[in-house]
């Protein structure tokens, strides 16, 4: 399908439903100033575009200058313009600048990617308790550097591919602990779409099994109005 016109015009795009349920809980809209922190390939940032109609300002962010330009060529064939990149790198001192400028701010986080087994079997082999110690306090590393840019009022997602509670809920109940000025918003609050609600109350919570998506889990958190 990759090779077909309808892609290749940016037409079309091939994505996990999961994945564009996160990015609708966003709730991106136009003139809105929203962070992809990490952006990676680009996926969500281009459904936020989508729901931003092109209006507004993203910011995709990642680690790796490889996934920017691979979501930069993502984006053009598009026909997106509303998006600039930044690559992150140590001592960065554009987050100490735009501190509480934005109104979301999507934290996709590494994570272990049990979500994804159903089509990448072999990644159960490949995970060692070793990768998940060394994920979860990097998983909150990010998350409080990405809780900075949270404008008063605005709101932080922070999602993964992991069926585990150790990098979902329990991050969240971490966060909220270190970070009193955020409080979770329940899923059945902002979930504007026709189809019922997917899952119980607070977080976005899918499965292969149950949802015939991938497995993703989502949290929505805002900051208190100054």
């Amino acid at each position: 399908m990759t090779s077909g016109a309808a892609f290749q015009s940016g037409a079309i795009e091939i994505q996990d439903e999961g994945s564009q349920l996160v990015a609708h809980l966003v709730g991106a809209q136009p003139g809105m100033r929203v962070v992809d922190w990490c952006a990676g390939a680009g996926g969500k940032t281009l459904a936020m575009a989508m729901t931003m109609q092109n209006r507004g300002h993203i910011v995709a962010c990642d680690v790796s200058e490889p996934r920017l330009d691979g979501a930069v060529r993502r984006l053009r064939r598009a026909g997106v313009h509303n998006v600039e990149r930044h690559l992150t790198t140590e001592g960065d001192k554009w987050l100490k600048r735009r501190a509480q400028k934005f109104d979301r701010v999507l934290v996709d986080a590494p994570c272990t990617g049990t979500g994804t087994w159903r089509r990448n079997p072999d990644g159960r082999l490949r995970l060692t308790q070793t990768d998940l110690d060394e994920l979860l306090p990097k998983q909150a590393r990010i998350l409080d550097d990405a809780a900075r840019l949270v404008a008063p009022g605005g709101r932080l997602i922070y999602a993964t591919c992991s069926l585990l509670a150790a990098e979902n809920d329990a991050q969240i109940v971490a966060f909220c602990e270190r970070h009193p000025e955020f409080a979770t918003v329940p899923l059945s609050d902002i979930w504007s779409l026709p189809a019922a609600v997917p899952c119980a109350d607070p977080y976005l919570m899918l499965t292969p099994r149950l949802h015939g998506t991938d497995g993703f889990f989502a949290a929505v958190l805002e900051r208190r109005a100054a």
